[in-house]
């Protein structure tokens, strides 16, 4: 989901009064349409628009300690992590600022209801007309061009000036996020200096299992879990997957299947002309690689917004899944900060539950969408978030090497955190001078590790085919980590939660360090692997056996 950059900033200066009220503000605005997307014109004054209202938590640094101290191995609450209760007791806001929103909307006749347990995101419905009235807004529709997927977007808004300290952001409003998949398909892969027979003819779970050393004995928690994310109309058909395990792992039952649950709208049609790449992808590489994992799929459907909706599905259960793995991303500059900052702090919440979130870090290189137009690197979202893991790609299997496609860099939105300060540092070392100026230096690094992402075989409308892109990455090691998750639930151990402290502090065996390939773009080279951590594969590709020492097992 990747197109160019824009700028978005903040602001604390008076604008001039509407009816409505005579001390509004802006809070959030864009200058520019974001590439990708026409302006069509005025949204129809009587369309309903449901906004959703971001409220200030009142100690999210307090939760962030708290998830540092469940999830550093060095700390001696290592692995006890949060509640749902607890989380909430950070989350929420002061009873200030509930009471100060709720009585400006009780104001505009407005009533709202909670999006979230804790109370920090509230939700109404409004027509736009009176939307535009009461943020000084021009609600417009604008059309993705190559989806022809239209939404309602303004490139400003205003609240009271009286409540700045209390309201954080309103979406949907000045983000566009933009409604693509990154996976595509390949020719079938030819393989130089094959390690292994299982790798010959293209990446499948027993070339996995070669490779990184993945078990292949069945896992016995049903407790644990993995969660896959489908959006944008991707479907996971059953009976390919019977196909897929059939073909490539017929030591598994030909009826494992992956259970559904669906918001938004979403659905899960089985008929095979409505078999998504994407979704099949996913559902395969972690039935058939997690083997004996319960696989849930969530179907979100358009009705809402994906990635906030599915954290909230998440966030209200009593225990998610252990293991969330996402294979959609957007550039990090078509989100605002202060959304791309609430949503990241989700997965804070996430991770203090002992939940791992992975996301795909993306498939453009450096350059965003491919864009050789770019005149800096292009991050890309939710990669630059502190809280998640980011997964990049390597191709080839004697040795593994880069994908060139593989996103890596560094945030505009987000610092470096400490779990990674000195791998990044020696390897801005290593960079010295080179693409000086292109890349925010200082910026939260990206990917944190990597796994397989080109070649791979995958079964759609009963068909056998290839895939690429970091895509095919995240479901992988997010299946190495549910196996972990599994034989540390059975010997009476927490799952691993939020990766990066341990991943950081893992010892250097733990992974496979890629040092060969780059990724990219903006007309450079983009960055190069180096030894130890990189921003093209992160710390590497997972060995199974090392990681199990690593976790204590």
């Amino acid at each position: 989901m990747l197109a160019s950059t824009a700028c978005f900033a903040i602001l604390l200066t008076g604008v001039l009064a509407n009816p409505v009220r005579r001390d509004l503000v802006v809070h959030e605005f864009r200058e520019n349409i974001p590439s990708g997307f026409a302006k069509e014109g005025p949204a129809a004054p009587e369309t309903v628009l449901k906004l959703h209202v971001g409220l200030f938590s009142n100690n999210m640094a307090g939760l962030e300690k708290a998830l540092y101290d469940v999830s550093t191995p060095a700390s001696p609450i290592y692995g006890q992590h949060l509640s749902k209760a607890e989380v909430d007791e950070y989350v929420k806001p002061t009873d200030d600022t509930t009471n100060a929103v709720l009585d400006w909307f009780k104001s505009n006749n407005i009533t709202a209801t909670k999006d979230t347990p804790a109370g920090d995101w509230l939700s109404f419905s409004v027509p736009v007309s009176q939307a535009n009235e009461l943020f000084k807004a021009d609600f417009t529709t604008f059309t993705h061009t190559s989806t022809g997927k239209q939404a309602i977007r303004t490139l400003s808004y205003s609240i009271p000036k009286t409540l700045q300290d209390h309201i954080e952001l309103v979406r949907p409003t000045v983000s566009f996020p933009t409604p693509q998949t990154p996976v595509f398909q390949v020719p079938a892969p030819k393989h130089a200096n094959v390690t292994a027979d299982s790798c010959s003819g293209g990446i499948t779970p027993a070339c996995l299992q070669t490779l990184y050393g993945i078990p292949t004995t069945s896992a016995s928690q049903s407790s644990n879990k993995i969660a896959v994310s489908g959006f944008v109309d991707q479907y996971a058909n059953q009976a390919d997957l019977t196909t897929f395990l059939q073909e490539f792992r017929s030591d598994l039952p030909s009826s494992t299947t992956f259970t559904l649950e669906t918001l938004d709208g979403g659905t899960n049609p089985q008929d095979p002309g409505d078999a998504g790449v994407e979704a099949n992808l996913d559902t395969q590489y972690t039935v058939g690689v997690a083997s004996g994992v319960p696989v849930v799929f969530i179907s979100v459907g358009d009705g809402g917004d994906g990635f906030y909706d599915i954290t909230t599905y998440l966030l209200g259960m009593d225990s998610p899944p252990q293991v969330m793995t996402t294979s959609y991303g957007e550039t990090e500059s078509d989100i605002s900060i202060a959304e791309a900052n609430k949503l990241c702090n989700n997965y804070m919440q996430l991770g203090a539950q002992g939940v791992s979130v992975l996301f795909a870090s993306g498939d453009s290189g450096v350059g965003g969408s491919n864009d050789d137009s770019c005149t800096s690197f292009v991050p890309t979202f939710p990669s630059g978030c502190p809280y998640m893991t980011s997964v990049g790609a390597t191709t080839g299997t004697g040795p593994e090497t880069a994908a060139s496609f593989s996103s890596g860099g560094f945030s505009n939105y987000w610092g470096i955190p400490d779990y990674q300060a000195s791998a990044v540092s020696s390897y801005l070392s290593t960079l010295g001078s080179t693409d000086s100026g292109l890349f925010n230096s200082s910026g939260r690094a990206y990917p944190d590790v990597a796994a397989q992402g080109n070649g791979v075989e995958i079964v759609v409308n009963g068909t056998t085919q290839y895939v690429a892109g970091t895509s095919c990455s995240s479901p992988i090691f997010a299946s190495v980590i549910g196996l972990l998750n599994d034989e540390l639930i059975a010997a009476g151990k927490s799952p691993l939660g939020f990766l990066n402290p341990l991943l950081y502090s893992a010892t250097a065996s733990a992974f496979t360090d890629i040092t060969s390939g780059d990724n990219p773009g903006c007309n450079t080279n983009g960055f190069s692997t180096a030894s130890g951590w990189d921003p093209v594969t992160g710390l590497g590709t997972p060995n199974y056996a090392a990681l199990r020492t690593a976790v204590g097992l």
